[in-house]
């Protein structure tokens, strides 16, 4: 029966490493259609957040069944929790990357200012990185890899800041402004994933630690 249990674990992992895939390649098809202004790349991503929504279900109803499985132990129980909590941190960041391509489809008719589209370009390099960061941090149950993902995250916060300066350049053009202010929200999102990411990294520490820690008071700032 252990043996049994242990092999449902062992594929639950797998499944959850899979979705922490598919979140990273959602994010990063969002930013590629938000920054080429791809119309088709950008309704794919929103098409296709359903199979990250259909995993996240599984992995969810999944996992609680494993404790009816088996009456397990105090690391299996985390073991659930934390997996629990990285599937749900996991389908909201493909949540963030429908947003960002909805917001390229609702903006395709204004001018980009191509400063802002440099930002975001590199805020979704940062924040794909740190998904699969806290990814394989997940599966080698390394602690230390885990709290890097908040010296990762500086970036992307440094950046997030800089584009709302860049949009107030654009104050003189209605049109340019308003394709600014979404922009400012597509960097929001990514940010939003980048915290995402470190929570991820938190849920590692305490899977192995058996104590819960915030890594960083920024990755729970108010905004």
């Amino acid at each position: 029966m252990r043996t049994e249990f242990q092999e449902r674990l062992d594929r639950t992992e797998h499944d959850l490493l899979e979705l922490g895939e598919l979140a990273a390649a959602a994010v990063q098809r969002s930013v590629e259609a938000f920054v080429r202004r791809d119309d088709a790349l950008a309704e794919a991503v929103v098409t296709e957040d359903d199979a990250i929504d259909e995993r996240f279900l599984e992995l969810d109803q999944g996992t609680l069944s494993l404790v009816a499985l088996q009456a397990p132990v105090a690391a299996d129980l985390r073991f659930v929790s934390a997996i629990l909590h990285c599937c749900l941190l996991l389908e909201r960041t493909g949540d963030q990357a429908v947003n960002i391509a909805k917001l390229h489809l609702m903006t395709r008719d204004l001018p980009a200012a191509p400063g802002m589209l440099t930002q975001i370009a590199e805020m979704g390099d940062h924040v794909v990185q740190m998904i699969r960061v806290a990814m394989e941090a997940f599966a080698r149950r390394d602690v230390g890899r885990a709290e890097e993902l908040q010296r990762l995250d500086d970036p992307v916060d440094r950046l997030n800041r800089a584009t709302h300066l860049e949009a107030l350049k654009l104050a003189e053009d209605p049109r340019a402004l308003d394709w600014g202010m979404h922009a400012n929200l597509a960097a929001r999102a990514l940010e939003r994933v980048g915290d995402q990411t470190v929570d991820i990294g938190e849920q590692v520490a305490y899977l192995v630690t058996g104590e819960f820690r915030e890594f960083t008071d920024a990755s729970h700032k108010e905004h």
